[in-house]
């Protein structure tokens, strides 16, 4: 999409972009905020305009924004962009599943705001870190096999579709979950099945109070459990497409390879 002029008046409706718009230098563009960003220190006080799927939308449009931004990667969330859009509100959708893609829609969103060189810069610093990790672990071979839990209820494993899989193998490990979405239905006996050398726990909006993983009878006798291959991480860190992204591969990589990643001089 194009606009007449380069954004000032920005609502992120997915608290990664409002980030990505931070590392920018653009946080002053910025108008409101989601429930979901009220620990961004950069955006904090601003007002919010209720959930990524849920959005206020008589307060977004009384905001005046000139670009709305909108991560697609659930179905529901292309309903307030609709409305948004039927008010003459321009909307930009992005959906990034892989550093690849993430770099790109950062690239976009300098281009709608008038700065690209900005958002190269950013692009620029994540790629340096990516590449750090990268040489510290070269050569390190096996690579652990990674399950990574979004949901213990009706559980919910990251598959080979999103950003977590990207985060997986840049950190060294293989996603122990090949199926090609980004969120996968398992049933115990499939995950016994896996047999993954590490489990890893997200906790955060869509896994709140998971149980300890050795706490959980039918999980415990995982062979990675009864290892302590275990890791608890930050939703918001690893299932969250944006600068921060670069940190969730650098913190697996640190669990996945102690020795090598502690030898290693990260920038």
């Amino acid at each position: 999409m194009r606009l007449q002029a380069p954004a000032r008046r920005i609502v992120a409706l997915y608290g990664a972009f409002n980030e990505i718009l931070v590392e920018m230098g653009l946080g002053g563009r910025i108008v409101a905020r989601t429930v979901a960003d009220a620990d961004l220190p950069a955006v904090a006080a601003l007002p919010s305009i209720g959930t990524h799927m849920r959005p206020n939308l008589e307060m977004v449009l009384g905001l005046g924004p000139d670009l709305v931004v909108q991560m697609s990667a659930r179905a529901g969330a292309s309903e307030p962009v609709e409305a948004l859009r039927r008010h003459g509100i321009p909307v930009a959708e992005f959906n990034p599943g892989s550093f690849a893609e993430l770099f790109a829609a950062i690239e976009a969103v300098g281009a709608l705001t008038g700065e690209p060189g900005a958002a190269g810069a950013l692009i620029a610093r994540m790629r340096a870190r990516l590449e750090g990790v990268a040489r510290c672990l070269d050569g390190a071979e096996p690579r652990p096999r990674v399950f990574f839990e979004v949901r213990a209820q009706a559980l919910l494993a990251a598959g080979a579709g999103g950003i977590v899989d990207d985060v997986i193998r840049h950190a060294g490990g293989v996603n122990a979950v090949t199926e090609a979405k980004r969120l996968v239905h398992l049933g115990e006996e499939a995950l016994y099945g896996l047999d993954p050398d590490v489990y890893v726990v997200q906790r955060g909006p869509m896994n709140e109070a998971p149980l300890p993983v050795g706490q959980r009878p039918l999980l415990a006798r995982l062979r990675a459990v009864g290892q302590g291959r275990v890791l608890e991480v930050d939703e918001r860190l690893f299932s969250r497409p944006g600068p921060r992204s670069v940190l969730a591969v650098e913190a697996l990589a640190r669990f996945l390879y102690p020795e090598r990643m502690k030898e290693c001089q990260l920038q």
